[in-house]
C-alpha cells in the first residue's frame, strides 16, 4: 500500500512532467495556446512517467549486467542541470545513429573544465546545454566503452531519461545508484509505478 504522503508527491512529479512535454511541444509549434492547458491535463491523467528500456553489453557493468537487463526509466522530456544531475545513469540518443540509445553516467555538464590526462590534449570547458558522459566499466578503451572519450561531448537535449531500476534475472534487481538528488526526486515515481512482475515478463533474457 502507497502512503498518501508518497502519493502526492507522485501527483507533483505526475504535473511536473505534464507540464513540461506540453511546454516542448508548444515551444516547437506542435501545439497551439489554446491546445496547450489541455494537453497537460492529458499528459497528467494519461500514461506513466517510466517506461521499460532493454539494454545488453558490457560498458555500464557491474551497474548493468553484461548478458542483458531490463531497465526502468523515468522520462525526461527537457534535460538540463535543473532535471539530470551528475552521477546519474541516463539514456541518451546515439551520437553515431540517433535511431540508437547508449545507457551511460552523467559526468559533467556546462561549465566544467575537461582536462585529459594526454598532455598533447587541450583542456576545454563544455559550453552551454553539453554534457559528458561515461561509461561505468573503467576496464573498457574508448571506442570499447562508445562514451564522450570517443564521441565528445553530447547536447544535453539528447537526453530522453534516467535509469530507476535494473532488473537482471528474477533474484537479481534493484534500484540503480543515481545522484542522491534524483534518488528522493525517483523515489515515490519508483514507489508507485515499479512492476517487477511486469518487469520479468518483458525480459527477454
Amino acid at each position: 500500500m502507497v502512503p498518501w504522503s508518497t502519493w502526492c508527491r507522485y501527483i507533483v512529479s505526475k504535473l511536473e512532467y505534464s507540464f513540461s512535454n506540453s511546454w516542448k511541444s508548444y515551444k516547437r509549434g506542435q501545439i497551439s495556446d489554446r491546445e496547450l492547458q489541455d494537453a497537460v491535463w492529458k499528459n497528467l491523467f494519461q500514461g506513466k512517467l517510466t517506461y521499460l528500456h532493454w539494454n545488453k553489453g558490457e560498458a555500464m557493468s557491474p551497474t548493468i549486467g553484461e548478458q542483458g537487463s531490463t531497465l526502468l526509466v523515468r522520462k525526461i522530456p527537457i534535460a538540463d542541470p535543473t532535471r539530470v544531475f551528475l552521477g546519474d545513469v541516463v539514456v541518451l540518443k546515439d551520437p553515431a545513429n540517433s535511431e540508437n540509445y547508449l545507457v551511460r553516467r552523467l559526468a559533467a555538464t556546462e561549465g566544467y573544465e575537461m582536462v585529459s590526462k594526454d598532455e598533447k590534449d587541450e583542456s576545454f570547458v563544455l559550453e552551454k546545454d553539453q554534457c559528458w558522459v561515461l561509461a561505468d566499466n573503467e576496464k573498457l578503451k574508448p571506442k570499447e566503452a562508445k562514451d564522450s572519450r570517443l564521441f565528445g561531448p553530447v547536447s544535453m537535449t539528447d537526453i530522453v531519461g534516467r535509469v530507476i531500476y535494473c532488473l537482471q534475472t528474477a533474484v537479481d534487481h534493484g534500484p540503480v545508484q543515481n545522484s542522491q538528488h534524483s534518488m528522493q526526486r525517483d523515489s515515490p515515481v519508483l514507489e508507485v509505478e515499479l512492476d517487477v512482475d511486469d518487469m520479468m515478463k518483458n525480459h527477454k533474457a
